[in-house]
């Protein structure tokens, strides 16, 4: 691609009306376009967190867990976040809790519920991944600063399909299921 010039975009492009297909090929070219890209960037993950004896999923729930204000969370919690069946979710903190990457407690207001919150070696674990994925030499590399460019040109789209819940849109509660 020296010459700037995307095969699968001229392949497609060149190919559309005349194979007899109807429409713009560009709902087909966006959806092969997030999927290369998803699975080249999760190859790129997998690379970091194999040399740090983490998962994608033990990554996410680590740094999600890492981001809220007292570093803990309930399970169910975590799985509506991270998009997880709960039997996911458990599994995930059985494993990150053996390596002592999180600790569970009971809940201090509902007896029913157990809160996963993460420890000081979990957190910088979480810190070890992030910061390899953005080291020179990593496998991220190739994407060499453009992480910030890439999340906002998705986010609209993936606003759109309706992705996430929307906290306070316009003074509203959002679309989707209510908050609480």
């Amino acid at each position: 691609m020296d010459d700037g010039v995307d095969p699968l975009v001229m392949g497609v492009r060149d190919r559309w009306e005349g194979q007899g297909l109807l429409g713009d090929p560009w709902p087909f070219l966006a959806i092969c376009s997030v999927g290369r890209l998803n699975q080249l960037l999760k190859k790129a993950l997998d690379v970091e967190l194999k040399r740090l004896d983490l998962t994608q999923t033990g990554y996410f729930l680590l740094t999600t867990l890492a981001l809220t204000v007292h570093g803990r969370a309930r399970l169910s919690t975590l799985g509506r976040i991270l998009m997880m069946h709960p039997t996911t979710v458990k599994l995930t903190v059985d494993q990150l809790e053996a390596a002592g990457l999180v600790g569970r407690t009971p809940h201090p207001r509902d007896r029913r519920a157990t809160l996963v919150e993460i420890t000081a070696a979990g957190r910088e674990r979480a810190n070890q991944v992030s910061q390899a994925l953005e080291a020179p030499g990593g496998a991220l590399a190739a994407f060499d600063g453009m992480h910030r460019e890439l999340f906002e040109a998705l986010q609209p789209a993936r606003l759109a399909a309706g992705d996430v819940e929307l906290l306070n849109p316009g003074g509203g509660r959002g679309r989707g299921r209510q908050a609480g």
